[in-house]
C-alpha cells in the first residue's frame, strides 16, 4: 500500500464516447490489454501505470492517487483547499472520492477493499 504522507499516482482514467474504438486503438498502438467491467468500463493492463476507460462524454484524463486511509486523505485535501466534487463512493474493488484542486484540475483518491489492487 501507499505511504499516506506522499500518496502515489496510481491510476489514470480516460473517458470516451466511442469506448470500443478507443480500446482497439490503445491495443493496436500500444499493445495494452483490458479487463471488461461491464459494457461501459475497461481496466487497462500493461501500461506501466494502472488505468481505465469509461464510456462517456470526453473530459480530461482523471489522475487517481492511492491512499491507505481514505477518510484521512479526504480531510487532508479539504484542509488544503480542494473542492470535493464527489464524496466517497464504492466501486468493484475499492472506494474513492474526487476533488478539484485550487488550480482547477479534477483528481481522485482511492483505496482498495479486500486487498484487491488495480494491477
Amino acid at each position: 500500500m501507499s505511504n499516506d504522507t506522499r500518496p502515489p499516482l496510481d491510476y489514470l482514467e480516460f473517458t470516451s464516447p466511442k469506448l470500443e474504438e478507443t480500446q482497439a486503438f490503445f491495443a493496436e498502438a500500444f499493445g495494452w490489454s483490458f479487463i471488461d467491467y461491464g459494457p461501459d468500463y475497461r481496466d487497462v493492463q500493461g501500461a506501466g501505470l494502472g488505468g481505465g476507460i469509461e464510456r462517456g462524454a470526453l473530459r480530461p484524463p482523471l489522475p487517481v492517487l492511492k491512499a491507505d486511509d481514505l477518510e484521512a486523505m479526504l480531510d487532508r485535501v479539504k484542509a488544503a483547499g480542494a473542492e470535493i466534487t464527489q464524496e466517497i463512493f464504492e466501486f468493484p474493488g475499492g472506494r474513492r472520492f474526487q476533488f478539484r484542486e485550487p488550480g482547477g484540475t479534477e483528481m481522485a483518491v482511492w483505496t482498495p477493499v479486500a486487498d484487491q489492487d488495480h494491477g
